[in-house]
């Protein structure tokens, strides 16, 4: 090609499409990345980090399900309340993978990859009375703070501020919250 055609390719405004290229880095790999923390301790927490991503995610994607399907005397309140904590699990979504990506691995991120590792049971796609909407909630929440008690552990023993900073600042003290806020709608009154 000539400089005057390859000058004029280099100029065009359309876009390039049909790109295809190999991966540039695995999914459950790490890369060097200087934050003077090791490669083994890196790889663990991003590890422990994906499976805690992939269970934010789940529950994050609950919390919308239920806004927009929630029924019943407390819809408005909950309708609300579901959008709220929807909306904060999902910058939580974003601290995790962009921590994960901080420790040199790669986030998951597809929904089907989220499906496959997630371990937040599945509802139904139909839906549900408002206390079984609730229970599947604070059953999420018990699994991802779960894991963020033990990751928080696991990253303390590797000297991984960072990320324990990031489980008990932002994952398990949000969890935590939403947790009551939910839960108190479900208390039963004995007469």
């Amino acid at each position: 090609m000539n400089q005057s055609a390859l000058s004029e390719v280099v100029r065009s405004a359309a876009p390039l499409q049909g790109q295809h290229a190999p991966e540039i880095q695995a999914f459950g790999s790490v890369v060097s990345m200087p934050i003077a923390l090791d490669k083994e301790t890196r790889h663990e927490s991003s590890n422990n980090l994906n499976q805690l991503l992939a269970d934010t995610i789940t529950l994050r994607d609950l919390y919308k399900k239920h806004h927009w399907q929630v029924s019943g005397p407390t819809f408005y309140q909950l309708h609300l309340l579901f959008d709220k904590h929807f909306n904060e699990q999902n910058e939580l979504v974003d601290l995790i993978g962009e921590r994960i990506m901080i420790l040199g691995g790669v986030s998951v991120a597809m929904s089907a990859d989220v499906a496959e590792m997630t371990l937040v049971p599945r509802p139904p796609k139909g839906r549900e009375e408002v206390p079984v909407q609730i229970s599947r909630l604070l059953h999420a929440h018990e699994i991802v703070l779960k894991e963020g008690h033990a990751m928080g552990r696991s990253a303390t023993e590797q000297g991984d501020d960072g990320t324990n900073d990031l489980l008990v600042s932002n994952v398990i003290r949000t969890n935590e919250l939403q947790v009551w806020f939910v839960a108190e709608h479900v208390v039963a009154f004995r007469q």
